[in-house]
């Protein structure tokens, strides 16, 4: 092999490890912002556990993190939860989740 194709492979596991950690940060930042969401909501156990995973399903829809913001607005009440407190709690997880995954 060339040093130039030596040079693209490892570009490409690069490239396919980082996607790979990005998909784990996102999909652990959605259980735990499931989880707090299912707090808000009253639910527990069992539920706690289905709903986390419905939030982590939403992030499936569309690239982005827009359809689980979508998905919070529509099942937190309004009145209760406003958007700027969503977001900030998807911040939060994020970080969160980079930090329990040694992304960080």
């Amino acid at each position: 092999m060339t040093t130039f194709e030596d040079r693209r492979k490892q570009f490409e596991a690069k490239f396919s490890n980082d996607q790979e950690m990005t998909f784990k940060v996102e999909a652990r930042r959605n259980k735990i912002v499931g989880a707090w969401a299912a707090e808000k909501l009253g639910k527990t156990g069992d539920d706690a556990e289905a709903y986390s995973s419905s939030v982590i399903r939403a992030d499936l829809t569309e690239p982005g993190d827009e359809d689980v913001f979508q998905k919070l607005r529509g099942d937190l009440p309004e009145a209760d939860v406003s958007d700027t407190e969503i977001r900030a709690e998807m911040d939060k997880a994020f970080a969160q989740a980079l930090d329990e995954l040694g992304a960080g």
